[in-house]
C-alpha cells in the first residue's frame, strides 16, 4: 500500500519503464457529482501496487504524469469511469489506452462483457466478488479487500495480453481506433453544462419548450456541481420535463406542478427556477432552438430494419465479433430510412467493409437473405 509522495514517485518511476500498465480503480460517487477516489491499483508485468489517495498529505502528481506517458500503454477495463475521475483530478486523459471490454467484443465475447467473465473465459479463474460492495472509504481496509482491489489488475494483465494478441493475429488492431478516440477525447468528459439538456429524452415539441428545458438543465447541471451532488438531489429528470412543457412564471404556478415537493416552491431553489423559466420565455422568437425533427421513416422501414437486424447477427457470427460493435439500432434505423446518406459509424471503414455495403445493397435490392440446411445466408442479386 502506497501511502506517501516519494513512494508514488518511486512506483510510478518504475511502470514508466514498462511497455504496458493495468489500472483500476475504487470510488463512491452514490451522495456525489464527482466521483470520491478511494484507490488505484496499477500493475506492470513486473510488478502490482494499490495506492491510497486518501492518505493525509499524499500529491497524486506521479500517477498523473504516467498517465499522461506517451510511451506507456494504459490498460482499463470499462474505461470511461476510471478515465472521469482522473480527468477531474488530474485535468488530463490517459493517452494512450487500450479498453479490454471494446477488445473484447472485437474478439467475439459479446456486448459489454464484465471483467470476471472475461477473466474466467481466457485464464479460467473465478474471481470472488463478495468485496465488490465495499465501502472503499473506510480505513483500515482488510486483506480480502485489498486482495480483491489488486486482482482487478493483476489478472488485467493477461487478459490484455491474450486480446492484443488476437487482434494482431486477426489484423483487426485498427478496429479498436474509434472507440479509443472517442475515450481518449476531453470532450467526452468535459460536457458544457449549457450542452447537458442533451443527456435527457427528447419530450419536447416546441422551440420554447426546448429553450426552458435546455436552460433548467443547464442551471442543475450548474448547481450539482457546486454543491457536488447528484443531478437528482437538485431536480429529477421529470420535473424538468413538466418544467419545459408547463413553463411556470411565479411561485404559485411551480407549486401546482406535480413533480415539485409542497414547499419547495419557496426556496432558493425554487426562485431560481422561476427567475430561469422567465428567462427562457424572454428568448425572442427568432433566436429559440430549432427541435431535433426526426426523418420520417420511408413506407416499408420498420421491415427492412428487421432484415438488416438478421443481416447484422449474421454477419457478427460469421466475423467473430460483438454485434453492438459493428451497429446500434439507431445506426440500423437511420440506414433504413436514410440509405447512403446516413451518417453513421456503421458506413465507414472497417464497418463499411463487413457490413454496410452489404446493408445497402440489401434495402436497395442487390442482395437477399434466404434460409437453407438451417442456416441464413445472403446471395447477390
Amino acid at each position: 500500500m502506497i501511502e506517501t509522495t516519494a513512494d508514488l514517485q518511486a512506483a510510478c518511476d518504475r511502470l514508466a519503464r514498462a511497455p504496458f500498465v493495468t489500472i483500476d480503480t475504487e470510488f463512491l460517487r452514490e451522495t456525489t457529482f464527482w466521483p470520491e477516489l478511494c484507490l488505484i491499483q496499477m500493475a506492470s508485468p513486473d510488478e502490482a501496487v494499490i495506492v491510497d489517495p486518501l492518505k493525509p498529505g499524499i500529491d497524486l502528481q506521479p500517477f498523473f504524469a504516467l498517465m499522461a506517458d506517451p510511451h506507456v500503454v494504459k490498460v482499463f477495463h470499462a474505461a470511461r469511469q476510471d478515465i472521469e475521475i482522473i480527468f477531474h483530478l488530474g485535468d488530463l486523459v490517459p493517452h494512450p489506452i487500450f479498453d479490454t471490454q471494446v477488445a473484447a467484443m472485437v474478439c467475439g465475447f459479446g456486448d459489454s462483457v464484465s471483467y470476471d467473465q472475461l477473466v474466467s473465459r481466457i485464464k479460467n479463474v473465478h474471481i470472488d466478488k463478495s468485496s465488490r460492495f465495499t465501502d472503499w472509504s473506510r480505513r483500515p481496509l482488510s486483506e480480502k479487500q485489498l486482495d480483491y482491489a489488486l486482482a482487478d489488475v493483476t489478472h488485467l494483465r493477461d487478459v490484455y495480453i491474450h486480446l492484443k494478441a488476437e487482434l494482431e493475429r486477426e489484423n483487426r488492431s485498427h478496429w479498436l481506433k474509434d472507440e479509443m478516440d472517442v475515450l481518449e477525447s476531453r470532450e467526452t468528459y468535459d460536457l458544457h453544462p449549457d450542452e447537458a439538456w442533451q443527456r435527457l429524452k427528447m419530450r419536447v415539441r416546441k422551440p420554447q419548450e426546448l429553450a426552458v428545458l435546455q436552460k433548467i438543465a443547464a442551471w442543475r447541471e450548474r448547481e450539482a456541481r457546486a454543491r457536488n451532488v447528484p443531478r437528482g438531489r437538485i431536480l429529477k429528470d421529470d420535473a424538468i420535463y413538466e418544467i419545459a412543457q408547463q413553463q411556470p412564471r411565479d411561485a404559485e404556478a411551480l407549486a401546482r406542478l406535480r413533480t415539485i415537493p409542497k414547499g419547495w416552491e419557496r426556496s432558493s431553489s425554487g426562485s431560481a427556477i422561476v427567475e430561469t423559466v422567465n428567462a427562457a420565455l424572454a428568448v425572442p422568437k427568432s433566436d429559440l432552438p430549432k427541435v431535433p425533427r426526426q426523418n420520417g421513416a420511408p413506407e416499408g422501414a420498420p421491415a427492412a430494419i428487421e432484415m438488416l437486424k438478421v443481416l447484422l447477427k449474421l454477419i457478427a457470427e460469421k466475423q467473430g465479433v460483438a454485434p453492438k460493435i459493428i451497429a446500434n439500432s439507431e445506426d440500423l434505423e437511420r440506414i433504413a430510412a436514410e440509405g447512403e446518406k446516413a451518417d453513421v459509424a456503421a458506413l465507414r471503414g472497417w464497418r463499411r467493409d463487413i457490413f454496410g455495403d452489404v446493408a445497402l445493397k440489401l434495402i436497395g435490392g442487390g442482395v437477399a437473405l434466404r434460409f437453407i440446411d438451417r442456416r441464413i445466408e445472403t446471395v447477390e442479386l
